[in-house]
């Protein structure tokens, strides 16, 4: 059995398998198929069409930069949220102090004029 150049011969045979030598005939010119590959033609390009593709890179840049731009927008907006959110909170740790401070000077008040009504009494 002989195509194209390899020659493949039976070995042994066996109840797991069968085994073959394959045997290579030597590279030659002629056992190349000679088929022509085709050049690649190189398309020139005119004044005009450089142009466009010019135009079309700059506009393809200037739509990633908007979008980029766009996005560096998003980002700041979400981060002005956070940090008014972080002032109203301050704000509101602000107002909380300012009750506690009032309630335990209303109590310590409210302790003096009970310790002085007791020291009357005795």
């Amino acid at each position: 059995m002989a195509s194209s150049g390899i020659q493949v011969k039976e070995r042994e045979k066996h109840a797991s398998g069968q085994a073959f030598e394959l045997i290579l005939r030597p590279w030659s010119k002629e056992s190349v198929p000679n088929f022509p590959l085709p050049t690649p033609k190189k398309k020139h390009l005119s004044l005009e069409e450089i142009q466009k593709k010019l135009e079309a890179a700059e506009e393809s840049r200037k739509s990633h930069e908007a979008q980029v731009l766009k996005q560096l927008a998003e980002k700041r907006e979400g981060e002005k949220e956070v940090f008014q959110k972080a002032t109203k909170e301050n704000n509101f740790s602000e107002i909380a102090e300012e009750k506690l401070t009032d309630r335990m000077e209303a109590n310590k008040e409210n302790w003096e004029a009970q310790m002085a009504a007791k020291l009357e009494s005795l």
